[in-house]
């Protein structure tokens, strides 16, 4: 038995399923989670010694690949005068302000967490500024565990077969709607129909929670603009997308302002952290200068701030945006011609260095329905003929995936001669 087998036995006495988060626990794709000991640049090692491309980079955050050295240096000149202090900081304020400056329609922001935490905390800021309790969410769009959010929810509610989780109260349950994403006419007439009572309607601007869609022509102007008209907070979970898919997230690829924004992964520079922010008529409800209460005794916490205000600099960049979204669509050309090579069924697509994989015959995917009818028997074979030839993707079919400016020729090579290979089993699998 292999170390990371061992580590999972052991786990599981004394952690549910032996994982912190669900996914990462292999049972939709079967199989045994390589436990991880180190990473660098675009390359993960496991337990056992094995190493793998990395196309997870824990979730969107590792933009630049693991272990980027002024990342590295930055945090350990501030650990060594200090990891939390639970008291206000310069760098807090230096965070606000990047983000203000860069994000459009920020103008306060609150530091918090985890992006759980933020839309959390946005919902609460949007509902007590309304004195409303509706919340409008979508099929597949999964915004953090909160009890609100966990209807119809993505990610790995999704996974687990489990879009409603037990344990979250039917009387609150009752307040979050639901309608297809990308489907504006079927918004439209829930807001003719309850507009008035709705607080927010919550977002993710590409969902990246059910693998990766962009929204339909149209479908973020729609609701921005029933948002206006109706007196309702548009909260952009930008959780995912925010400084990942373009110097000033989604909201700046398409041009759509929200009310609010929540935010986290990039902003950390790997190390746990969120934030929501927006119009600072609704930001200045919050305490302690508004009535609606949100608090977190770690907030801020200078270790995850210098490592996210460091990255975000990092950013700045003219030309790795450009470059990480041709690398990512030779990847995704290369994966094409491979399968189509194999004849295996397969769409692909991506939004600058996030993709999105599908097995299906389908011409495109644009909305839940069509993701929860593709072949997760092929996702799974493919998934581990890769994880074999060292390329490490998200264990899930409803997960988006990401490159980084790590990511080179040589891992290019690798990963396209590896899915050659893959397909070829997943066809002869099919058979």
């Amino acid at each position: 038995m292999g170390r990371s087998a061992q580590l999972i036995e052991r786990a599981r006495h004394h952690i549910p399923g032996g994982v912190n988060s669900p996914v990462r626990a292999f049972r939709s794709v079967g199989g045994t989670p390589p436990f991880i000991v180190s990473a660098h640049g675009a390359w993960l090692t496991d337990a056992d010694g094995n190493r793998y491309i990395d196309y997870v980079g824990s979730w969107g955050p590792m933009i630049l690949g693991h272990q980027h050295p002024a990342v590295v240096d930055a945090v350990r000149r501030q650990a060594s005068i200090g990891t939390s202090y639970g008291a206000p900081t310069e760098l807090e304020v230096e965070m606000a302000e990047l983000l203000c400056r860069r994000v459009p329609g920020l103008e306060q922001v609150r530091l918090v967490n985890s992006g759980t935490e933020a839309t959390m905390s946005a919902l609460r800021l949007a509902r007590g500024a309304t004195g409303r309790d509706a919340i409008l969410k979508f099929e597949g769009c999964y915004h953090g565990h909160s009890d609100s959010l966990l209807v119809k929810a993505g990610s790995g509610a999704l996974t687990f077969g489990v879009p409603t989780s037990p344990g979250v109260p039917a009387d609150l349950a009752r307040h979050t709607l639901t309608t297809p994403y990308n489907d504006l006419a079927a918004v439209e007439a829930l807001f003719a129909e309850r507009g008035r009572e709705l607080a927010a309607v919550i977002v993710e601007p590409i969902a990246g929670n059910m693998n990766c869609i962009p929204p339909a022509p149209g479908f973020l102007a729609g609701l921005r603009a029933l948002c206006t008209q109706y007196g309702t907070v548009l909260i952009f979970d930008e959780v995912m997308t925010g400084f990942r898919v373009h110097p000033q997230g989604a909201s700046g690829l398409y041009g759509i302002t929200a009310d609010l924004v929540t935010l986290g992964k990039i902003i950390g520079g790997g190390l746990p952290i969120g934030a929501f922010g927006g119009r600072a008529d609704l930001m200045s409800q919050i305490a302690p200068v508004g009535p609606v209460y949100q608090a977190g005794t770690l907030s801020g916490n200078p270790l995850a701030v210098t490592a996210g205000l460091t990255l975000l600099r990092l950013l700045d960049d003219p030309h790795l945006y450009d470059k990480l979204d041709t690398w990512t669509e030779r990847f995704i050309s290369g994966l094409r011609e491979a399968a189509e090579t194999a004849g295996v069924p397969f769409f692909a697509r991506h939004i600058g260095s996030m993709f999105g994989l599908f097995f299906t015959a389908a011409a495109s995917v644009d909305d839940y329905a069509t993701v929860t009818s593709c072949n997760a028997a092929a996702f799974n074979s493919f998934f581990h003929a890769m994880l074999e030839r060292g390329v490490y993707l998200a264990p899930s079919l409803y997960e988006a995936g990401f490159t980084s400016a790590a990511h080179g020729a040589r891992e290019l090579d690798r990963t396209l001669a590896a899915a050659a290979e893959a397909f070829a089993e997943v066809a002869k699998g099919a058979q």
